[in-house]
């Protein structure tokens, strides 16, 4: 293990990082907020750390291998969330415990979208912009490390997307060089976010807001500047435009590149994770609009457009494990947020900035469970599964059942930890599944916020969302005397 390589590289991430600290400083101005101090020491501190561990490293040289790349990927999530939460713990507004500023720190980089705080409406809009900072910052990360990162190590649902399906993603990286890769990519998500945020401005927002949701919306995050999250516009066009950038944002970004690159569409139509994606999405959007017009009480008071344009956001929303809210959706008629809520679990496609199990290993796994069927019937049959016209291996079947295994082990491991604090089932089946799935609002007690759960639960949760960022294996990996010995 090459341990003063690590240490360059983590410094020099601490110092650039560091730089992003100073961008709320003009917020502050501009508003007359008083957190220009925190911005400073919170950067000072960053800066000072990173430089300890680069500067006596810089000039080391050492080819990284494959385990160095594990264990540099989990610091990455872990020592920028700690560090990330400096500027919320030394503000006076909101006032965190040290705990809660590391919890919102590690929600807001993970684009989990949990969060301890209320009263966001009278905060300083520095803090407000930060907080959406960390959700864009951490939703390119993910971008990067998902198809440049993690396929490298063999692991991530990227690598099983290209090792076994037809066209462009069979290559290894989207450009010959990663570096190319991630600017590439880096590119996309700044102009998807411009996109997202002059069209949110168009359609009734301030500038202020347009700017720090298109920031959550593309990272599909879900922070928002109000606590009534998307509730708080009343406005149907913008609940809309969200929909859409949802809806982007959750796909393969892969795919955005090479429907950009080649000047058509046609890549989307092609792919068969894309068409599953929007296939579910859509038949959910049905059955949850069809349950508020049939099951609707007069405690909602849906017209028949607010259940299509409720129902259709909410579903995006929990689907791509975005979570905002238009409104208190908890309150529909118990079947539709449960339903909607396990729609998380699957969540966005591989490649994206969405959580979740990923479309293309649950797509696997209906084609999987469809031949067991169909064996049943024809016992000697040899029946390949396929991911567009090209067969599935066998090793990338195993992989995505053992996957499936653990991800469900470490789910009711967690759940039971969070049951030993003292709440309710539906509490902790929902937050270890809203944090695991990197989807923030859950049902019961932290329908809301997290804010009143044990302080115990919250450190439980933060692991939940980083090892759900890290697609599980990534980070448990670590835990293994395997990957320790020499």
């Amino acid at each position: 293990m090459h341990f003063s390589i690590i240490g360059a590289l983590l410094g020099l991430l601490l110092l650039i990082f560091s730089l992003t600290m100073l961008i709320p400083i003009p917020f502050a101005l501009w508003f007359g907020d008083d957190t220009i101090h925190v911005f400073v020491s919170a950067f000072a501190i960053t800066a000072a750390t990173g430089a300890a561990l680069w500067l006596p490293n810089r000039k080391i040289k050492h080819t990284l291998r494959t385990r160095d790349g594990f264990l540099i990927t989990a610091l990455f999530w872990l020592v920028l969330g700690l560090f990330g939460a400096l500027p919320l713990f030394l503000s006076d507004a909101p006032n965190l415990s040290i705990t809660d500023a590391i919890f919102e720190s590690i929600s807001g980089l993970t684009t989990t979208g949990a969060t301890v705080i209320t009263g966001l409406d009278d905060l300083p809009k520095s803090i407000l912009y930060y907080r959406q900072q960390l959700q864009w910052l951490g939703g390119i990360g993910i971008i990067v490390i998902a198809i440049a990162i993690l396929p490298m190590l063999g692991v991530g649902g990227m690598q099983l997307y290209r090792a076994e399906t037809p066209g462009p993603m069979k290559d290894n990286k989207l450009t010959p060089r990663i570096t190319g890769t991630a600017k590439a990519l880096f590119t996309i998500y700044v102009l998807m976010t411009i996109g997202c945020g002059i069209t949110y401005w168009i359609a009734g927002m301030s500038a202020f807001d347009a700017l720090a949701h298109s920031f959550s919306t593309v990272a599909i995050g879900g922070f928002s500047t109000h606590d009534a999250s998307m509730g708080y516009f009343d406005n149907p066009i913008i609940l809309s435009v969200a929909v859409v950038y949802m809806l982007l944002a959750g796909v393969n970004f892969a795919l955005h590149y090479f429907s950009y690159h080649n000047r058509s569409l046609k890549v989307y139509s092609k792919d068969a994770e894309f068409r599953f994606y929007i296939l579910i999405n859509v038949l959910a959007m049905a059955v949850v609009v069809a349950g508020l017009l049939l099951l609707s009480d007069s405690t909602l008071n849906f017209s028949w457009q607010e259940s299509i344009v409720q129902g259709v956001f909410q579903v995006v929303s929990l689907a791509t494990t975005t979570g905002f809210a238009s409104s208190d959706y908890t309150q529909w008629p118990t079947f539709i947020p449960v339903f909607m809520f396990l729609l998380a679990f699957m969540g966005a496609s591989a490649g994206s900035t969405g959580g979740g199990m990923k479309v293309i290993r649950v797509l696997l796994i209906v084609k999987q469970g469809y031949r067991e069927l169909v064996r049943l019937v024809h016992p000697n049959a040899v029946i390949p599964i396929k991911i567009g016209d090209r067969p599935v291996s066998d090793r990338v079947i195993g992989a995505v059942w053992s996957f499936f295994a653990i991800y469900i082990l470490v789910y009711i491991f967690m759940m039971l930890l969070i049951l030993a604090t003292g709440l309710d089932f539906l509490t902790a089946f929902s937050a270890v599944g809203a944090s695991i799935n990197n989807l923030g609002p859950g049902l019961g007690d932290v329908a809301a916020h997290y804010g009143d759960i044990p302080a115990t639960a919250k450190w439980v949760l933060c692991l939940a969302m980083l090892l759900g960022r890290l697609e599980v294996f990534t980070l448990l990996v670590l835990f293994t005397p395997a990957f320790w010995r020499k």
